[in-house]
């Protein structure tokens, strides 16, 4: 413990961090954060983001002062959230109140808020050194910090859970990975698990470097030993991960229905025939669950609402006839699961709108709707709209009305056809937020309209819904309007996906659950606890130094 507190280059900084402490080590942590998204869909390049975190740990450990750590962690956060996020610009070149430059500009803003999260952990990674602490207590505190400001994240201020670290760990369509290990630690665990394997490479350099000769070059043992193993399960074929048939028919539409075209009234009636086209049963008498995305479905199909909606939206201005419609599409032996909107009324006047799923049985008859819970600021709802308004502030989403949130996770009960989860577009993102612990169902399903987003929020969004059901244990059926389609089994892998911007259904039986895991029974205490028992660790080792120091 002696050697490794005294070993050199522990906490000293090189002679171009003193000359320029700022200008480098910023740029240094920027440049870190960027390669550190790298590691998430569409690129993948999870070494990239290990790489990038092991930086970050070299930056925070040879800071003179809590500030400078900090601000190395928030740099670092302004790098990663700027290029992970970039799809968030995208969106901005659909909405034609505001000007697509504003899009950019919002990213590195939202960048600038979100660094603060990596800027705590880095801090509490930090102040663990002080006194001449070893590195192993900042391998130790690093990484539980990282579990607890990652959950923050998911939280303050509404959260935007979107991207967490861990996600890199997350193996290609037919493997999970070192995700494999999120039933037992969620997936803030598995971001702790990535810091720490991250923070490795610069122990076992301090170890070696408090030797000489042969036993330093001993210490590269260990390196490789963990090297190894890890691109094997991030590479190589899945052999735990279940292969079992359910019961339940499905069909998935994905149908290629562009941004440019899905909230023209005058295209609602086309897209509707695009959808219908693809939803057709093969054979007569087939007994199936048929997915439509969200925002696909442009007609007002509840009662009450005033004519002149109906002559707008409507199909034959008749809400009735558009349900019938529906029925004799889908067969009368299949249920149809789809995205809708559904108007809040007070009075006789629209007050409010809901993003929902609403569940049709083959006569057209509505059965069941969810309504969506955790709304996505300043895309559904304008946050501060009294302020921003006036100043000349939008949502995305088109429309005057505020979306209003609904009451939270829901399990359906269609009988033959299962008991359904769901949880619309962004709410997947939420790990321990996705399902209703009291009534667990059969299976999730996550309606999306990704066609906002570009090439890189599409993909990344899929890898979200794979992380929620190896968590929870339960298959996905993901349907979105241009794509990525899936569905999901509960070990996270995609047994049929359809490509982005790419129109067809998919056929099949939805995959069966699992019995619940040690996640879904406890949530987000498990990472925690893991985070507390890292600190634990942490706080010992400082202890023993200053004991023997």
């Amino acid at each position: 413990m002696d050697s490794l507190r005294h070993a050199p280059a522990l906490n000293s900084a090189p002679a171009t961090f003193q000359r320029f402490p700022r200008l480098t080590a910023g740029l240094s942590a920027i440049a870190a954060g960027a390669l550190a998204a790298c590691g998430f869909q569409p690129l993948a390049l999870w070494p990239l983001t290990i790489l990038g975190i092991a930086l970050l740990a070299e930056l925070v450990a040879r800071s003179d002062s809590g500030r400078r750590a900090f601000l190395a962690g928030w740099c670092f956060g302004v790098g990663h959230f700027a290029l992970g996020n970039n799809w968030i610009a995208t969106a901005f070149t659909y909405q034609a109140q505001m000007p697509a430059w504003l899009g950019g500009i919002s990213v590195v803003l939202i960048s600038l808020y979100l660094a603060v999260f990596p800027g705590l952990a880095a801090l509490a990674g930090w102040r663990s050194l002080r006194g001449g602490a070893p590195f192993l207590a900042l391998a130790l505190a690093f990484p539980a910090a990282w579990i607890v400001t990652e959950w923050m994240r998911a939280w303050a201020f509404t959260g935007f859970a979107w991207n967490p670290l861990g996600i890199a760990l997350l193996g290609p369509f037919d493997t999970r990975g070192l995700a494999l290990l999120t039933p037992w630690i969620g997936t803030y665990g598995l971001s702790g698990v990535l810091v720490l394997l991250a923070c490795l490479p610069g122990l076992f350099i301090r170890l070696g470097a408090a030797r000489s000769g042969l036993a330093r070059w001993i210490w590269t043992a260990p390196a490789l030993a963990i090297a190894v193993p890890l691109v094997l399960v991030m590479t190589g074929p899945d052999r735990w991960a279940s292969r079992d048939e359910g019961q339940i028919r499905y069909t998935l539409v994905q149908p290629d229905l562009r941004q440019e075209v899905i909230d023209d009234p005058r295209q609602f009636e086309a897209n509707f025939v695009k959808l219908a086209m693809l939803s057709l049963p093969e054979r007569s008498g087939d007994k199936r669950v048929v997915f439509w995305p969200e925002s696909g479905l442009g007609d007002y199909l509840r009662d009450g609402y005033p004519p002149y909606l109906y002559r707008l939206y409507t199909y034959a201005g008749d809400p009735v006839l558009a349900r019938e419609r529906i029925g004799r599409v889908i067969g009368p032996h299949s249920l149809l699961l789809t995205g809708a909107v559904d108007l809040v009324m007070e009075d006789g006047d629209e007050v409010g709108a809901r993003n929902t799923v609403t569940a049709f049985d083959g006569k057209g008859r509505i059965l069941a709707s969810y309504s969506k819970a955790h709304l996505v600021p300043y895309g559904e709802y304008l946050a501060l709209r009294w302020l921003l308004e006036p100043l000349g502030a939008r949502r995305l989403v088109a429309g005057s009305l505020d979306f209003w949130p609904g009451p939270g996770p829901r399990t359906y009960d269609f009988g033959s056809y299962g008991e359904a989860g769901v949880q619309i577009c962004y709410e997947i993102v939420f790990s321990g937020e996705v399902v209703d612990p009291r009534n667990r169902p059969d299976y999730i399903f996550n309606p999306s309209n990704d066609g906002w987003f570009g090439a890189w929020g599409p993909p990344q969004h899929l890898a979200q819904a794979r992380l929620r059901a190896i968590e929870e244990g339960l298959p996905v059926v993901r349907a979105t309007t241009t794509g990525i389609s899936a569905v999901v089994d509960a070990d996270g892998i995609v047994r049929g996906h359809m490509p982005w911007r790419t129109a067809g259904r998919l056929d099949g039986r939805i995959p069966p659950p699992h019995q619940p895991t040690p996640f879904a029974r406890h949530g987000n205490a498990l990472p925690l606890a893991l985070a507390g028992l890292l600190a634990a660790l942490a706080v010992s080792v400082v202890a023993l130094s200053r004991r023997r120091g």
